[in-house]
């Protein structure tokens, strides 16, 4: 496990796009409203990019990753603490009032136990927030007429490269939330997306990225990003 962990930590390193960076600066800006301030847990933080917003929204921070080449390069804030751990590995000293869990699930060949996991980190009225892709985005939809896809749920390259088990729709991670005991309190989507990462990189101007961001919150069941916040009761 350890070993695939750091292979995929590599395609972060050299192979993430600025318009990666993009979406989660977007992902961020969408789920922010939905924090609950105090102390956070940031599960899966990738080489920093979302850590770097979230440093400044809560009081401490504590960031866990699978990966320490990841870990390393995510500067020293001082309110934010760097645990290097599986996530049905670690065991957390503290509760959250919030829980971030941005593109985590479809990695996780068991989601729903380490989802359950989580519910003993929470405190009582905290919130926990869950970011996935959505297989319903308009841009695997139009992969599937092209026949560059059998279904929407199918896996496509970039799914391999980046090791995820699976693609959820809407109805597919409420169910994964809700079996592991947590309530649904809102679901929703992020960004209009009718192209790969890589066309709109190639080809797009930041006016039209923020464009397809803005309409994207009016297609947002089948926008590229869902997001769930969920609480214990």
């Amino acid at each position: 496990m350890r070993e695939r962990i750091e292979r995929l930590a590599d395609w972060y390193v050299k192979e993430q796009l600025n318009f990666d960076r993009v979406l989660i600066s977007y992902r961020y800006q969408t789920i922010r409203e939905y924090f609950k301030k105090g102390i956070g847990l940031e599960m899966g933080s990738g080489d920093g990019v979302m850590t770097a917003f979230l440093k400044d929204d809560f009081e401490e921070l504590d960031v866990v990753e699978g990966s320490m080449k990841l870990l390393e390069t995510i500067p020293n804030y001082p309110n934010v603490r760097k645990h290097c751990s599986l996530f049905e590995h670690f065991e957390p000293s503290r509760q959250y009032d919030t829980i971030i869990m941005e593109h985590i699930l479809e990695h996780l060949e068991k989601p729903v136990e380490v989802l359950a996991r989580t519910r003993l980190w929470l405190k009582p009225e905290g919130v926990v927030i869950i970011g996935v892709p959505n297989a319903k985005s308009f841009h695997r939809l139009a992969a599937v007429k092209m026949g560059l896809l059998e279904s929407e749920y199918q896996l496509n390259e970039r799914d391999k490269a980046l090791g995820h088990y699976r693609v959820y729709d809407w109805d597919s991670i409420k169910k994964d939330v809700e079996s592991a005991g947590y309530k649904v309190r809102h679901i929703g989507g992020i960004f209009f997306k009718p192209l790969s990462n890589k066309q709109i990189e190639e080809t797009w101007t930041p006016e039209m990225i923020e464009g397809f961001y803005q309409l994207g919150k009016d297609f947002q069941e089948n926008a590229a990003e869902i997001f769930v916040v969920a609480t214990l009761t």
